[in-house]
C-alpha cells in the first residue's frame, strides 16, 4: 500500500532502456541546469548595491562598471567551460578535471567545494524565490519559512520523478522569466530616454575607496554561481551531448550578461537603492513598468524561477555524488539509481541539508550570500587550472591558445576566491572554510574503509577452493511459552541440520513457568533438544551469549543462531514488541564464527504451516 502511494507521487518505476526518455535538450537544459545562474540576477546586483550604499547613494553608479567587470569574467568562464564540456563529456566538471590532471587531493577539494555550493544553491534559491514573492505580496511575509519548506518539497519530489520530467515541468516558467524580464528591462531602457542620461549620472558618482570596490565586486560575483552546472551534467543531455551542452552554455552566458547589465543600468538610472523587505530587482521592475499586470506577471515568474533554480543542484549533486561513490569516496548507496532512474540518495541528502540551512537563517537569502560563492569559485579555479594541465599533456591543434584562455580564467577566479575569503570571512564565509576540509576528511575516511573491505574480500580475484565444513549446531532462542512462532523456527532449523538446540531463558521467580514449559515440551516431543537457563539478572541476552560461548565445537565448525521474531504490521505497532531478537542479533553480530538468521512471522500470514 505504501509503495503504491509512493509510486503515485513520484511515478511508476522506469525500465533501464527508458533512461533515454529522461535525457534533455538545449531548451530543457536551460530549465534543468541553468536556473541557478539565471536566477542569480535577483541577488547578485543587489549584493553589489548593498556594499556600495554603505558610503551613500552617490556610490551607486559604480554598479555599472562593476557589473561590466563581472560580465567579462562571465565570458571567460563560459568559454572555459565550453572547453571542459568538449574534453570531459562524461561530466563531473571540476572534480573530473582535477582528478585527471591535478591528483587526488585537488579532486577532493573540488568535490567538497561543489557539494557545499550545491547545498547553498538550493537554500539561497528557495529563500530568494520566496523573498521575490513576499516583495510583490507583502502580506505573505509572515509565512516566509513555511513557503520555503513547501517550495523545497515541491522541487525535491519533482526531481525524484526524474531529471527530464522536472526540466519539462520547469520549462514554461523559465521561458516566461527570461522573456518577461528581458522585455521589462528593454522597456525600461527605451521608455525613459537614451543611454546618455545614464552616462551623465555615472559621471557624477562620488569617489570611493578601492577596498570598497573590491568588496562590491566580490559580492557581485555571486551572480556567476551555476555557470559550471552544465559542464557537470553533460551526461544528462541527448546525443550529440557535447554540442547540446555547449549551445546551452553559450545561451546561458548571453542571457545572463544581458540581464546583469540591464538591471545595473536601470538601477542607476532610476536611483533605486536596496534595503528593506523589497528586493532591488522588484524595485527596478516597478520603476520600469509600474506596479501593473506586467510587474506582477514577471514577479511571479521570477519567484518561481528563483525557487526552481534549486533544480540545478538537484541535477548536479546526485550525479557528482554517484561519481564519488563509484571512486569509493562516498557510501556506495549514492551510486544506486532508484525506480525512476535517478540517484535518490543524493536528492534526499541535498533536500535535508538545504532544509537545515533554511531553518538556520529563517529563510533570509542575504544571510546566505556571504558564504555562497567561495565553493563554486574554488571549483572554477581548480577546473581551469586542470584544463591548462590537460592541454599541456595532450597538445591538440591550437592547444596553446586554449591553455592560455584557461590560464587567464584560473587567475581571475583564484583572485576572486581570495577576495571572497578575505572580505566575507567574518560575515559567514568561515562556515564554508570549515565545511570543505571536513568533507575532504570524510572522503578520506570512506575511502580508507572501502580499502579495508577490498583487502578482506579480494573482489575480482578467484577465491580459494571451496572446502566442505562440518554440519553446524543450530541454536534457536525461544520464548518461555510454546507458540506457532516456536514451531516455525524449529522447522527452519531442522532444514539446516540435525543438531538443533531450543534455548529458553527464565528468571529466578519464574520457576513455575519453567515446569510448565518442560511438561509441554515432553508432551509435544519435537526432535529437538531443549535447554533451559535460569538467570539471576533480568537479562535474556547475556545468558544466551554465555551459553553459546560454552558450546564445544569441532575445529572449523560454525554455529548458526536462528532468532524467531514477529514482524510488526507498521512502524507504530513495532513499539508494541520487545525487540529482544534485534538486541540478541546485535550482541552476536561481531562474531565471525557465528551465522545469524532471522525467522520472521507476519500477522497477515494466513497459512501458519507455510514456510515461505
Amino acid at each position: 500500500m505504501r509503495m503504491d502511494i509512493w509510486h503515485l507521487m513520484v511515478g511508476r518505476p522506469l525500465k533501464s532502456r527508458e533512461a533515454q526518455a529522461e535525457e534533455i535538450g538545449t531548451s530543457e537544459g536551460l530549465a534543468a541546469l541553468s536556473l541557478d545562474a539565471l536566477s542569480s540576477v535577483a541577488y547578485g546586483p543587489e549584493a553589489i548595491a548593498l556594499v556600495l550604499v554603505t558610503v551613500g547613494a552617490a556610490a551607486l553608479p559604480y554598479l555599472v562598471p562593476i557589473s561590466l567587470a563581472i560580465v567579462g569574467l562571465l565570458v571567460l568562464l563560459v568559454l572555459s567551460y565550453s572547453q571542459v564540456i568538449e574534453a570531459y563529456p562524461q561530466g563531473g566538471g571540476a572534480y573530473a578535471v582535477s582528478k585527471d590532471n591535478l591528483g587526488a587531493r585537488s579532486s577532493h577539494l573540488a568535490a567538497a567545494a561543489l557539494i557545499v555550493d550545491y547545498i547553498l544553491t538550493v537554500a539561497i534559491s528557495i529563500a530568494a524565490g520566496v523573498s521575490a514573492l513576499t516583495s510583490a505580496f507583502p502580506a505573505l511575509l509572515p509565512w516566509t519559512l513555511p513557503l520555503c519548506m513547501l517550495l523545497l518539497a515541491v522541487v525535491s519530489f519533482l526531481n525524484l520523478r526524474g531529471v527530464g520530467e522536472s526540466a519539462r515541468a520547469f520549462l514554461l516558467p523559465t521561458m516566461l522569466f527570461i522573456v518577461g524580464l528581458l522585455a521589462v528591462l528593454v522597456f525600461g531602457l527605451f521608455r525613459h530616454g537614451s543611454s546618455q542620461a545614464h552616462l551623465s549620472v555615472a559621471q557624477a558618482a562620488a569617489p570611493v575607496g578601492t577596498l570598497l570596490l573590491v568588496r562590491a565586486f566580490a559580492a557581485g560575483c555571486t551572480a556567476l554561481t551555476g555557470v559550471e552546472a552544465i559542464a557537470n551534467g553533460v551526461p544528462l543531455f541527448r546525443q550529440p551531448r557535447q554540442l547540446r551542452a555547449k549551445r546551452t552554455e553559450w545561451l546561458l552566458g548571453a542571457i545572463l550578461a544581458a540581464m546583469l547589465l540591464g538591471i545595473a543600468l536601470l538601477a542607476v538610472r532610476f536611483g533605486v537603492r536596496p534595503g528593506g523587505h523589497e528586493t532591488l530587482l522588484s524595485r527596478v521592475m516597478a520603476a520600469s513598468v509600474g506596479r501593473d499586470w506586467a510587474y506582477y506577471v514577471v514577479s511571479l515568474a521570477t519567484a518561481a524561477v528563483l525557487g526552481l533554480a534549486a533544480n540545478t543542484s538537484f541535477g548536479g549533486l546526485p550525479l557528482l555524488a554517484s561519481m564519488l561513490a563509484h571512486d569509493h569516496y562516498l557510501p556506495h548507496v549514492f551510486a544506486i539509481r532508484g525506480d525512476r532512474l535517478v540517484f535518490e540518495s543524493g536528492i534526499w541528502v541535498l533536500a535535508i541539508a538545504a532544509a537545515v540551512l533554511l531553518l538556520a537563517v529563517r529563510g533570509d537569502p542575504q544571510a546566505l550570500v556571504p558564504m555562497f560563492a567561495i565553493g563554486v569559485f574554488t571549483g572554477f579555479t581548480l577546473s581551469q587550472t586542470g584544463m591548462v594541465v590537460h592541454w599541456w599533456r595532450t597538445r591538440p591543434p591550437g592547444w596553446a591558445l586554449r591553455a592560455g584562455l584557461n590560464a587567464v580564467g584560473a587567475v581571475g577566479t583564484c583572485a576572486a576566491t581570495i577576495l571572497f575569503v578575505l572580505t566575507k570571512f567574518l560575515e559567514g564565509a568561515w562556515v564554508v572554510v570549515l565545511a570543505i576540509p571536513l568533507l575532504m576528511l570524510l572522503f578520506r575516511q570512506v575511502r580508507r574503509y572501502y580499502a579495508r573491505v577490498d583487502e578482506a574480500l579480494h573482489p575480482g580475484v578467484q577465491p580459494a577452493p571451496v572446502v566442505a565444513k562440518p554440519r553446524p549446531t543450530i541454536v534457536v532462542p525461544i520464548s518461555p511459552q510454546l507458540s506457532t512462532l516456536t514451531r516455525r523456527a524449529l522447522e527452519h532449523a531442522l532444514a539446516f541440520g540435525d543438531d538443533v538446540i531450543a534455548l529458553a531463558v527464565f528468571f529466578e521467580e519464574d520457576e513455575q513457568d519453567l515446569q510448565v514449559l518442560e511438561a509441554a515440551w515432553e508432551k509435544w516431543a519435537p526432535p529437538v533438544r531443549l535447554v533451559t537457563l535460569q538467570s539471576q539478572y533480568h537479562s535474556v541476552v547475556r545468558p544466551v551469549v554465555r551459553f553459546i560461548n560454552s558450546l564445544e565445537r569441532q575445529k572449523g565448525e560454525r554455529l548458526v543462531v536462528l532468532i524467531p521474531e514477529m514482524v510488526p504490521t507498521g512502524r507504530l505497532t513495532g513499539l508494541l514488541h520487545n525487540r529482544l531478537g534485534s538486541l540478541l542479533a546485535a550482541a552476536l553480530r561481531r562474531r565471525t564464527d557465528i551465522v545469524i538468521g532471522m525467522v520472521p512471522m507476519h500477522l497477515a500470514d494466513d497459512e501458519p504451516n507455510d514456510d515461505d
